[in-house]
């Protein structure tokens, strides 16, 4: 596993999002973000549309981890439960 880019968040996800997660979430979402994010964003997320086009989700069991991508960066904007993610990324792209 070869790691080709960094990763880079949103003011919101460190003090906000991830604090109000379970431990056992915070894991699964790491893991996620380190074997998939940091190797290959552009095969494991969804490309999102309309408003959010440039955007792309990655789904961690009930969980959405908003990212773009710029060059070798990913801007991670949003790490939140499925229920309330688009309506919260809005705010925080804007």
């Amino acid at each position: 596993m070869e790691i080709r880019f960094a990763i880079l968040y949103h003011p919101s996800v460190p003090n906000k999002d991830l604090p109000a997660l379970s431990q056992k979430d915070k894991m699964r979402i790491r893991s996620a973000i380190e074997q998939k994010l940091m190797t290959e964003p552009e095969i494991f997320g969804v490309p999102l549309r309309q408003s959010l086009k440039g955007h792309r989700k990655l789904r961690v069991g009930d969980y959405r981890i908003v990212f773009r991508m710029e060059k070798k960066v990913v801007y991670v904007i949003a790490i939140l439960h499925r229920s309330i993610v688009y309506g919260e990324i809005g705010k925080r792209i804007s």
